[in-house]
């Protein structure tokens, strides 16, 4: 063990530093972050260092531990890359108001709506239809059984929030409304767009 680790961490960890660069410009991901994945690299070692079978070869095992876990890293960052992000005023623990940003995952314009393969998110979005004029069009003539089930899976707050909405109240009046934070609004806002309950209606 003391043999692989002084062979690893010679000369500042160059043999380390080599291995997870090999894999970087293997996955073609920037410079910029390589003292991240350096970090990286130094908890995957030594937790490779607990779990290897000594019968196998070591450097074999760190390299396709250090290759899982670089992946799943460069699959979360991009993931959060494309979210949408928000800034939301929220109490702390010490009761003080403080800022933070809040991410809504994103989702393929391109992916199928439902069972119908013709038509995509991207259909929808340019055709100008909201969950807002959805409700407010079908008032009149009473709702559909998609409407109705769209608004079960809604929260009483959330739906009174989309009731403010259509009625044409601003988020700021809402929360007043509702005596609700900007967070439960962000929330509820959030869960009254979302594609995972609003594809229902398409």
């Amino acid at each position: 063990m003391e043999q692989i680790l002084n062979a690893y961490y010679a000369d500042n960890a160059k043999k380390l530093h080599d291995m997870s660069d090999k894999i970087l410009l293997k996955l073609h991901f920037p410079d910029n972050d390589r003292d991240d994945f350096y970090s990286l690299a130094n908890e995957v070692f030594f937790s490779a260092m607990r779990h290897y079978d000594p019968s196998e070869s070591f450097d074999g095992f760190l390299y396709s531990c250090l290759y899982k876990k670089f992946c799943s890293e460069i699959t979360g960052r991009m993931r959060d890359k494309r979210c949408v992000k928000i800034k939301v005023k929220e109490k702390g623990e010490d009761g003080k108001i403080v800022e933070k940003v809040r991410m809504i995952p994103d989702e393929s314009l391109d992916a199928p709506l439902g069972d119908e393969e013709d038509s995509t998110l991207g259909d929808i979005l340019q055709n100008g239809t909201t969950v807002e004029s959805e409700l407010f069009d079908r008032r009149e003539e009473g709702y559909s059984k998609k409407m109705m089930s769209y608004l079960d899976r809604l929260s009483a707050m959330q739906k009174n929030v989309l009731r403010l909405l259509t009625a044409g109240y601003l988020p700021n009046e809402i929360r007043e409304e509702l005596q609700i934070t900007e967070k439960q609004y962000a929330d509820c806002n959030a869960a009254i767009h979302s594609y995972r309950n609003v594809s229902i209606l398409f």
